[in-house]
């Protein structure tokens, strides 16, 4: 079987990309909604290719990062199947949300992206999940794990890597 030529594929979706933005009389006032096509289309949206919807609506590009990276909806980092946010808000971080951060990197291989060396995985800071009480705090996807301990940090992903698995073998 011949390999797949990625850069077709990326061609014809900027060419999907460039034809809906076409649509579009003023294209900066809908700026939002493009950027939300272009994410359904590419699952995230790199520097380049916000670069090259800047250029395509005559836009500066810091103006489009800057959109990009205020609204949370939007990200700049390829998705993964699990996203696990460490709280390091004020009363997570004293409780050692930090170390609990830095041993999710190691054990996960988080590369400079965020991103787990089997892609599996993406490891995020977040401010404040709002339950100070339970610190410290961490959030798998939608599950929320509370008064997290160095130790549960092997429980947490043996949990997924095996629900990974199980997905497989379905």
């Amino acid at each position: 079987m011949p390999e797949l030529d990625m850069s077709i594929l990326e061609k014809k979706k900027l060419d999907m990309l460039d034809a809906y933005i076409d649509t579009f009389e003023n294209k900066q006032l809908n700026i939002i909604t493009i950027l939300h096509y272009a994410q359904s289309v590419f699952e995230y949206l790199p520097k380049e290719l916000q670069l090259h919807i800047a250029r395509k609506i005559n836009m500066p590009a810091v103006k489009i990062n800057g959109i990009v990276s205020f609204y949370s909806f939007f990200s700049e980092k390829p998705v993964t199947k699990y996203t696990v946010d460490v709280c390091r808000g004020t009363a997570c971080f004293v409780k050692g949300a930090q170390t609990l951060y830095d041993i999710f990197s190691q054990k996960l291989n988080i590369d400079e992206e965020g991103i787990s060396e089997d892609g599996l995985f993406s490891l995020n800071s977040i401010r404040c999940l709002g339950a100070c009480g339970l610190g410290p705090i961490v959030k798998v996807n939608d599950e929320i794990f509370s008064h997290v301990t160095n130790e549960m940090v092997d429980e947490i992903i043996l949990e997924y890597r095996e629900k990974e698995k199980a997905d497989e073998n379905q």
